[in-house]
């Protein structure tokens, strides 16, 4: 049943992504927003859609910390569930997101007409340099930036490999970071095309305020986030377990 329900999914999700993007493609030509708005229902109803095949629920947890305007977002990174289930959560959502990414017909140009922020992994400073420009630049129009400070995804329970990039984007930005713990990977595991019946929870911690130090702001970040994200995963293991389900636990080293 787990196999059939994840393969029927992953189906869905593709048909559902591709329709979209033929829709999309006509809104390049209109406001920004049309865009931004195509991929918050692409959002939604991949999320709904996981919810109806694979049993898969959602909880948020801490929606009360988010405040309206400008924001940076610095959330774990498990799975490509994030990429798209938070969307819908901010009023105008903008990602740091691989360089590759934009090369890709219409999801590409969907991203830049969106002013997704790219990041060439192999310009060293000169790629720093130029992602913080970018990001103040679409900070400062009062957008919400998200960023997933360890740069890829990470299994479950992996070691921590967070870069200093985000502090740069903090003390650059001078706006509230908030630090968001998930549990994500569990239920959508990357690398896997299984999907896991259960409730992925996203935690909003409590936001860090502007003006702390690089370094201070990193340990703290890192701190919030791993410590939030262990109980989480453990919350979910312990789900998975009642239902009979055993996920796999990837090396630690992974």
């Amino acid at each position: 049943m787990l196999l059939a329900r994840s393969i029927l999914y992953n189906a869905l999700f593709y048909l559902n992504l591709a329709v979209l993007l033929v829709v999309a493609f006509f809104t390049i030509l209109l406001p920004r927003r049309a865009v931004i708005g195509m991929a918050k229902l692409w959002g939604r109803v991949s999320v709904w859609l996981l919810r109806a095949v694979c049993n898969t629920h959602v909880e948020f947890r801490g929606l009360e910390k988010l405040s309206a305007g400008p924001l940076i977002v610095a959330a774990k990174h498990q799975s490509t569930w994030e990429t798209f289930a938070l969307l819908s959560l901010f009023d105008d959502p903008t990602f740091i997101v691989k360089r590759e990414l934009m090369w890709i017909p219409i999801f590409g140009w969907c991203m830049w007409k969106g002013r997704m922020i790219p990041v060439d992994r192999g310009a060293g400073s000169q790629a720093l340099l130029d992602m913080t420009r970018r990001a103040r630049d679409e900070i400062r129009t009062g957008r919400q930036l998200f960023i997933f400070p360890e740069g890829t995804r990470r299994a479950p329970g992996a070691e921590p490999r967070y870069k200093f990039g985000v502090a740069h984007l903090y003390a650059e930005a001078g706006v509230p970071c908030v630090p968001v713990a998930l549990n994500s990977g569990l239920f959508w595991p990357r690398r896997r095309f299984l999907r896991y019946p259960g409730t992925i929870v996203v935690e909003f911690l409590d936001p860090i305020p502007p003006g702390l130090g690089k370094d201070e702001f990193f340990a703290r970040l890192q701190n919030d986030i791993e410590t939030a994200t262990a109980k989480l995963i453990e919350e979910g293991r312990a789900e998975l377990a009642s239902h009979g389900v055993s996920v796999p636990r990837e090396r630690k080293a992974s």
